[in-house]
């Protein structure tokens, strides 16, 4: 198999790339090296023969038939996109281009490459979405793959939208596609303005630990390194045509998470004085904030054998240690445009 997988600079690309790589798969990373993604997250894999990287924006038609010319992929796992909810209430319009128009310039490429090398069977187009597309859940139940879509930010509409696109392609052209709808990860690698990278490094530079509204929005929190193996387990088993949740089974609410995280620094780094729990401040709630989300994982565990394999206290504690051992990777990305300030404020 030679995969494409496009964002694979980026937190999640990176970890299916590195995952790919050390199981024997022939990697080509496509990415347009934007302000989230690192080369630095892919050192190791790129040593190996098996890897190559093209940098490209998906959005360029032109770049994208020459790359599927090049190196002539048998699958292609999309996860290409903007993905920070507080960017996209600030500027919307990236979201729009790069997560609509360029999967559905990658989507026609991927179409013109399988018709031309005869539409084989066993040609495969994996495209990463994200449980946000539907919507919020109220104290009870659980997201299924049938769950209408009700996506409530910029970013999520991005997403349903390419969802939607992906789904008609296989539709009209029968193009072979799988979908994967994942919850919230976390792990090494993290860029640093998501929560969890936020609290860690805030905490460590003994500065305010910021929680949105009263801390109680609920998330399904998924290791990234958990979430790779799926991806992959997904392209290797999924049923054509089909889409599967992919979830941590580890819901907490933002207050534990943050309160868990601040537990684990206070053993592993301990303050001169008091916990990292007294640094928690609360702001101002960022607009049309989801209350819970949380994935129903049956289809994926019954189906593929599929579940994840740590808790959430095991996947921060070795989340922690890696970004205590790693400061020379965060330094190198903290001067990069929005990182430390508070975006998405509407």
């Amino acid at each position: 198999m030679t995969l494409l997988i496009t964002g694979g600079a980026g937190f999640i690309g990176s970890a299916v790339v590195r995952l790919a790589v050390s199981r024997g798969m022939r990697v080509v990373n496509l990415d347009a090296l934007t302000y989230a993604a690192c080369l630095d997250n892919v050192a190791e894999a790129a040593k190996s023969p098996l890897y190559s990287f093209e940098q490209a924006d998906i959005c360029d038609r032109a770049a994208l038939d020459k790359i599927f010319e090049k190196h002539k992929p048998t699958a292609v796992m999309h996860l290409a996109a903007e993905s920070h909810v507080d960017r996209s209430i600030d500027g919307p319009g990236a979201f729009m281009e790069t997560n609509v128009m360029g999967t559905f310039h990658l989507l026609e490429a991927a179409r013109a490459h399988w018709t031309t090398q005869g539409k084989p069977d066993d040609f495969r187009f994996h495209h990463v979405s994200t449980d946000e597309v539907f919507g919020s859940l109220g104290a009870t139940g659980q997201f299924t793959e049938t769950t209408p879509y009700d996506p409530r930010s910029p970013y999520s509409a991005s997403k349903a939208s390419s969802d939607h696109l992906v789904r008609a392609w296989a539709e009209t052209y029968g193009l072979p596609v799988v979908m994967t709808n994942c919850s919230n990860n976390y792990g090494p690698y993290h860029f640093p303005e998501k929560l969890v990278p936020v609290i860690i490094l805030n905490a460590l530079a003994g500065k305010d630990l910021p929680i949105y509204g009263d801390g109680s929005n609920v998330r399904d929190w998924l290791y990234v390194e958990d979430h790779a193996d799926a991806l992959l387990t997904v392209l290797d088993k999924g049923e054509l045509n089909r889409s599967y949740n992919i979830g941590g089974e580890n819901e907490r609410t933002n207050l534990q998470l943050v309160e868990t995280l601040c537990a684990i620094l206070d053993e592993k780094r301990p303050k001169n004085e008091g916990s990292y729990a007294d640094q928690i401040t609360y702001v101002t709630d960022r607009p049309g904030h989801d209350a819970r989300y949380a994935i129903d994982p049956n289809r994926i565990r019954n189906e593929l054998g599929w579940r994840p394999s740590v808790t959430v206290e095991e996947g921060l504690e070795r989340t922690v240690e890696w970004y205590l051992n790693n400061a020379a990777w965060y330094e190198a990305l903290q001067n990069r445009d929005g990182v430390g300030e508070r975006l998405g404020k509407g």
